[in-house]
């Protein structure tokens, strides 16, 4: 196995929820391909027009990330790996944000509060929804 690849075990559980080509469409290259082509563009940080020919051309490599990612096949891939690590017992859920170390940038510590009308109306509004 050469460090492109992906492994049969991920390859499992990815090619089921790959999209298929529907109506009188031409039948997509292989998937397993083009999903590698996008591991290595993005592991390596380059360009879509650096993607080696070895993956197939860039631009339909680009195109089919693009596509999957407006028609949610990035989202169910997400979900069902998530789905099968919380069923192993692999994820802690439980996430903390510490507020004191979020800082507005130095350009919009200045700026004017006018969009969100005045403190008194926010603050019936608060508690109208806490009655």
């Amino acid at each position: 196995m050469t460090r492109q690849e992906i492994s049969d075990e991920v390859w499992a559980v990815m090619e089921p929820l790959m999209p298929t080509a529907s109506g009188r469409s031409r039948p997509w290259a292989d998937h397993r391909l083009a999903v590698e082509g996008m591991a290595w563009k993005y592991r390596t940080g380059a360009p879509w027009r650096d993607v080696p020919d070895r993956f197939g051309k860039w631009n339909s490599i680009y195109k089919r990330f693009n596509r999957w990612a407006v028609d949610g096949t990035w989202e169910k891939l997400l979900a069902e790996v998530q789905k099968r690590a919380d069923a192993a017992g692999k994820i802690d859920w439980v996430v903390s944000i510490d507020s004191t170390i979020a800082r507005v940038h130095q350009h919009g510590a200045t700026l004017k509060r006018d969009t969100g009308g005045s403190a008194e109306s926010q603050e019936s509004v608060v508690r109208a929804a806490c009655v």
